[in-house]
């Protein structure tokens, strides 16, 4: 029987209509009556105890139905170490972190209530950096670090430091690895914090039912540990917590953390359970909710004179600002990548999570892969150069390739890694290599190109799951039920393609249920780390296997024949040998009727899980351990066009070569990672949160955080090498993140080739050039 693949297949999204025509509701469309509104009164300073706060005024003001402090049922929480109070109680950490929340009748009435609380606060020193974090005798932002408690007990906070968390990579011999290095070169890196700038602020609304149920409508990637975290810290039923998210207009990691989502279920408790709504304005969204880390670095490599690698020795501070949340997570996960798909058989790696009074951190796309990533890159750009070697073929010579480890000395496959050498011989080609990687041109401006090869593996727990529901329709159609957040790259659609796949039908008969509800969704741990298609593909298939098998025992039963004998396509079941005996789908949804009228077997249900496995946490001195099952590797490159003249340049090109060992949805992927790409180019020419030496943030708007425009994107282009992961759902990689990660570090190699200067530190604008070549000082006068 004829079966179309629906594999590697352009296929429109199930949302993209409702999208295009403005029919698509986000969490913010939900407008009911009667919602209360409420605003956030946040700190005016970086660090203080909090003398005394006057809220009299704001609950007497008109349509204030209630004002709340960090005395209203205070806890600390934390997905990795509870060290954060949904609201500040005795102290304030970071500028702009909530010390009361407003409930009013309409927003206006509760910013009006917002403006009228007097608070006085006992200014403490400020920690402003890392390198402050880290002296002697530094202030302490928690001084009582050493009595948290840490749900994730592969963390050890350092008490009476600064220190969160510290990961540590051994690899080989270190000695022996410097006595076989016939040159070795050190740098240094710089990376800003910066924002998300999903185009949906964070946005959340929740009410308790007379029931006691606890509604909570929030803009989300992690819905289901919003219902455990709020379980675990009010110790409300989990059966009672209902949280409800719907699409979301981007996230790239920002609404993985749980935030609003607090303060909105303290708010309704206040007010009687009524509904709640808090939603983030923009500068909201960049000065309260938290950010990317930033992250400072110290490395030094070694190499033979024909540029073989021997040993990488580096150093990361993660500046975690004041409170950990993924920070200690992120530094895990450059620590054990940190290697770059290099084969280095000598690695010493320390990567230290420390606290600032900067506000406070979580995952933004590559998961911390971009610091590690801009290290490595930026020290093989020097090497090649010291060595005068093609920077592609240094980075050839040293490819990772099956049977080398990695730093954390797990086993390299090409079904686990796929082929780091294949993508940079396609980047050559595409990227035209062979005509130079400097020109100079007629006008006087030189045009450069400078590459990045990175990885990237997840850094999940080792307990990560997935399910997934699937019910049939009377037409033979069937509905797909899963908990992953679709939060723009198209998750639903992948889901869908690989289920019709597998059931050897039209991806059009397919019906994702769009939303999430706790309630009646299965289990999705979060929807992170480019691991929803390994995850819940790996799901959907086991429900594929169940619905296959229940079908052809009812089938074999309808066609009297043995279930051995049967198979499925285009929503029929049929007998392999004789494909006109067959009996469709629909005639089976609801069981089967015999002519005498006696009915059997019932609804059809279906349904799938997957939960990683081999998973192991890090040995705490060795950093030994297997935290994920693959990694995704890719190799990029940026091309621009400098004027020296008056130190500006212009973005021309730029290109991804990425394993993504099997393209479900060819368009979608390009877009996802072209889209990725573009934000790795703001990063690296512009964006960065400003702090000053009090630690007060100077560009909380669009008007000072300045992002990428549309005129200024280059010309972007994308490919794909496909070595299949075997144990991934037809073999294909996770590419979420990716086509961010390396772009910073290949913009930085391009310009430090133009300009004649290196470039460690990121944005590099054209501001920041001038000064570097100027030293700041106007010479046209």
């Amino acid at each position: 029987m004829e079966n179309i693949s629906q594999i590697g297949v352009t296929t429109i999204r199930k949302e993209a209509w409702d999208k295009v025509t403005g029919n698509a509701k986000y969490n913010s469309d939900d407008i009911r009556p009667n919602t209360l509104q409420a605003k956030i009164l946040t700190s005016t300073i970086a660090h203080g105890l909090i003398k005394s706060i006057n809220i009299e005024k704001a609950l007497n003001s008109k349509g204030v139905q209630a004002v709340i402090t960090g005395d209203y049922y205070p806890a600390l929480t934390g997905s990795i170490i509870n060290d954060r109070p949904p609201i500040a109680k005795d102290k304030v950490r970071y500028f702009g972190e909530p010390v009361a929340v407003v409930i009013a009748n309409s927003e206006e009435e509760a910013m009006a209530g917002v403006n009228l609380i007097e608070v006085e606060y006992t200014p403490l020193p400020v920690v402003a950096s890392v390198t402050e974090a880290l002296k002697p005798n530094a202030t302490l932002i928690h001084e009582n670090l050493g009595y948290y408690y840490c749900p994730d007990y592969t963390v050890y906070p350092v008490a009476h430091t600064n220190i969160a968390d510290h990961v540590k990579i051994r690899k080989g011999n270190m000695d022996l690895g410097w006595s076989e290095s016939d040159v070795i070169v050190e740098s240094t890196l710089y990376l800003p914090k910066s924002d998300h700038l999903a185009m949906e602020t964070r946005n959340t609304m929740a009410e308790i039912t007379p029931s006691g149920i606890v509604n909570i409508y929030t803009s989300s990637q992690s819905p289901f540990a919003v219902k455990e975290e709020l379980n675990k810290i009010y110790k409300i039923p989990e059966g009672n917590i209902i949280v409800h998210t719907p699409l979301v207009g981007g996230a790239f990691g920002g609404k993985a953390a749980i935030h609003l989502e607090y303060l909105a279920y303290l708010a309704s408790s206040a007010v009687d359970g009524r509904m709640v709504r808090i939603t983030n304005t923009r500068e909201d969204d960049i000065t309260i909710s938290p950010s990317k880390i930033a992250a400072e670095g110290k490395l030094k490599i070694g190499a033979t004179k024909d540029g073989i690698i021997k040993a990488l020795e580096c150093t990361y501070y993660i500046d975690c600002g004041a409170y950990a949340d993924t920070g200690p997570r992120m530094a895990k996960s450059i620590a054990i990548d940190c290697s770059g798909p290099y084969n280095i058989e000598n690695i010493h790696c320390d990567s230290i999570s420390v606290y600032t009074n900067h506000g406070y951190v979580t995952s933004l796309r590559g998961f911390g892969h971009g610091v590690c990533t801009f290290g490595i890159e930026r020290l093989l750009d020097k090497l090649a150069s010291k060595l005068n070697m093609d920077p592609f073929d240094i980075r050839i010579k040293n490819a990772i390739a099956e049977g080398n480890k990695s730093p954390t000395q797990d086993i390299i496959t090409l079904s686990n890694t796929g082929n780091i050498t294949a993508c940079l011989l396609k980047l050559k080609q595409v990227m035209n290599w062979n005509e130079g990687n400097i020109i100079k041109t007629d006008k006087g401006t030189i045009i450069t190109k400078g590459i990045a090869s990175l990885w990237k593996t997840s850094n999940s727990p080792t307990n990560a799951s997935s399910g997934v529901v699937l019910t049939l329709n009377d037409d033979g159609s069937i509905n797909l039920n899963f908990g992953a957040s679709e939060i723009g790259p198209g998750m639903k659609t992948t889901i869908a393609q690989i289920l019709a796949e597998r059931m050897k039908m039209d991806v059009e008969n397919i019906h994702v249920f769009m939303d999430v509800n706790t309630q009646i969704t299965p289990k999705h741990w979060k929807t992170v780390a480019s691991m929803t298609t390994f995850m819940v593909g790996n799901a959907v298939l086991n429900a594929a296997k169940d619905l296959i098998n229940q079908l052809k025992e009812i089938g074999g039963i309808a066609l009297k024949c043995s279930q051995d004998d049967l198979e499925i396509a285009n929503q029929k079941i049929y007998v392999v040998h004789r494909p006109d005996i067959f009996i469709s789908f629909k005639d089976l949804v609801n069981g089967y009727q015999y002519s005498s009228g006696k009915s059997i077997y019932g609804q059809i249900i279906a349904k799938g899980s997957y939960i990683t496995s081999g998973l192991t946490p890090l040995d705490k001195e060795t950093g030994k351990g297997k935290s994920a099952n693959s990694w995704t590797v890719a190799a990029q490159a940026v091309e621009i066009e400098y004027n020296p003249e008056n130190y500006s340049y212009r973005l021309l090109k730029a290109a991804t070569v990425i394993d993504a060992g099997k393209v479900i949805n060819p368009k979608a992927a390009r877009g996802v990672v072209m889209g990725g790409m573009s934000m790795g180019l703001g990063l690296a020419t512009r964006e960065d949160l400003i702090y000053d030496k009090e630690a007060i943030l100077q560009n909380s708007s669009l008007r000072t955080y300045k992002l990428l425009r549309f005129g200024e994107n280059p010309e972007y282009i994308v490919d794909f090498i496909e070595t299949p992961q075997i144990d991934a759902p037809y073999g294909a990689r996770g590419i979420a993140e990716h086509g961010t990660i390396g772009i910073p570090a290949a913009f930085a190699n391009a310009m430090s080739l133009a300009v004649g200067t290196e470039f460690d530190t990121l944005p590099i604008s054209n501001e920041v050039i001038w000064k570097t070549k100027t030293g700041g000082k106007y010479d046209s006068f």
